[in-house]
């Protein structure tokens, strides 16, 4: 693990220990503001992404918005093409969509995520982001 800190606006945080397993590379994490909708600051070194996941909820509530703001990462979602992701970049995440985000293999990302509230809120971790699977990304060095 680098102990390397990564310059951008909001507070890189701590290692992310409580959800290392569902991460290949180093994360962390910085909680920026709770209550009803919690907002983190999520950073991940080079090379670093979550597993694939899949946010639930009903009646409106489960989307996930990630708003890039530093270093440059990937966002997949089942069956579509990577989105290559800059400072400025917003996605969101329909709930029930298996997805996953991360660094891309030579630069630092960072993004800000929310969950939309509401009911039935949930998040199911799946399997991980294969390196192959990662190493066909464009520029990851296949």
């Amino acid at each position: 693990m680098s102990t390397e800190t990564f310059a951008q606006i909001f507070a890189q945080g701590e290692p992310n220990e409580a959800f290392a397993q569902y991460f290949i590379g180093q994360s962390y994490l910085a909680p920026l503001v709770g209550g009803n909708v919690p907002v983190s600051n999520v950073t991940f070194e080079p090379g670093c992404r979550n597993n694939w996941h899949v946010h639930h909820g009903s009646e409106g509530a489960g989307d996930q918005v990630l708003l890039c703001t530093a270093g440059s990462g990937w966002y997949q979602a089942e069956g579509e093409e990577p989105v290559s992701l800059e400072p400025g970049s917003v996605v969101r995440v329909p709930a029930g969509t298996k997805h996953w985000h991360g660094a891309k293999a030579d630069a630092w990302f960072s993004h800000l995520a929310f969950i939309t509230p509401g009911k039935d809120v949930r998040n199911e971790w799946l399997e991980p982001v294969t390196d192959e699977v990662y190493g066909r990304l464009p520029g990851a060095g296949a």
